[in-house]
């Protein structure tokens, strides 16, 4: 691992690639400039060139321009896979429906040569502010679209390639810090027993709502191993705080599943009233009680948010909480504060 301590709060740029909907430019840079000042030493970014097809690289380095920061005291980690590329029709071709006003469209490139191009372009993006931490971004995505056995086989030797070129620029003193970012943490665990990996980054899977007793395991062996993990996506992809999306899909009142979640979702915000907790508070507590996770990243597309996400570092949760959150049957695992 790179002699580089990971801060407890990540700053996410999603927003800054226009999320759900599109902050305007003002509002953008204050973000950016509220994460600098409620940071205590380095302020760790973390990008990627899915983000709007881009947009947040290009908007993270302007921004960080504009402010006059001193790249020396930015920390910058670009997740590689996707490439911006010209937008034909109306929307982009990947994710439709959740990033909005973009005038890029982006397309999956991993291998030797395709994650050389992201990472080459993302810098370009960035300006003046490179990224010192790479990772290979939704490898999971990568595998899963894969029409047969055949195929499949070929993809992973894609991401084998994609890690050879990363570790090469590593080596090349060009980054500092080689990892992983995916949702599906089981492609995690099968890639970590092929490369050498400095970090890594789950999303949308250790949350109150859903933390496998496999994948906790997992975590505690990466600790053992002393390689970090970030937990993204605390939030569902923004479901648990009262989004109408669940990992970056929209809820449907009608389907079953979907109702059995919102369900959970009732029964989780009434304990958190009669605790008074704010579910984010809840949710950052549940994520921060397992040794492995390291950091818990955090996206938000408004300013004034930022000082309240790093509050929720030092906030403390009644035990009581955790024990009817038991058994009511929210949680799996029982939690001692």
């Amino acid at each position: 691992m790179a002699n580089i301590k990971i801060p407890a709060v990540v700053f996410g740029t999603s927003g800054l690639g226009n999320l759900y909907h599109a902050p305007d430019d003002g509002q953008k840079k204050a973000i950016v400039n509220a994460c600098l000042t409620s940071s205590a030493g380095l302020t760790f970014f973390d990008t990627a060139g899915k983000y709007g097809a881009g947009l947040a690289l290009e908007v993270l380095g302007s921004c960080l321009k504009d402010l006059r920061i001193d790249p020396s005291k930015v920390l910058i980690s670009n997740k590689l896979g996707w490439y911006q590329t010209e937008l034909k029709g109306p929307d982009p071709t990947f994710e439709p429906g959740v990033w909005k006003n973009l005038k890029n469209d982006a397309l999956q490139r991993i291998s030797y040569q395709g994650i050389l191009d992201c990472f080459e372009q993302g810098n370009q993006l960035l300006g003046d502010y490179p990224a010192s931490f790479v990772s290979v971004h939704d490898p999971d995505e990568y595998l899963r679209s894969a029409k047969n056995e055949r195929q499949s086989r070929q993809r992973y030797a894609d991401i084998i390639g994609a890690y050879q070129a990363l570790h090469e620029l590593k080596s090349a003193g060009r980054v500092a810090a080689v990892g992983i970012g995916a949702k599906d943490w089981k492609v995690i665990r099968k890639i970590e027993q092929d490369v050498h990996l400095d970090w890594v980054m789950i999303a949308n899977s250790l949350t109150v709502k859903s933390h496998p007793k496999e994948l906790i395991q997992f975590i505690e062996a990466l600790d053992q191993k002393n390689i970090p993990v970030i937990n993204s996506a605390i939030f569902n992809g923004g479901f648990l705080t009262g989004s109408e999306f669940y990992n970056y899909r929209q809820i449907d009142d009608d389907n079953a599943d979907d109702q059995a979640l919102l369900t959970w979702r009732n029964e989780f915000f009434d304990i958190c009233s009669q605790y008074g907790l704010l579910p984010a508070e809840a949710c950052f507590n549940f994520c921060s009680h397992f040794s492995g996770i390291k950091s818990i990243a955090m996206s938000t597309t408004k300013a004034e948010k930022v000082a309240q996400n790093l509050a929720m570092t030092s906030k403390q949760v009644p035990p009581e909480f955790w024990t009817t959150m038991y058994q009511q049957g929210l949680i799996e695992t029982p939690i001692i504060s």
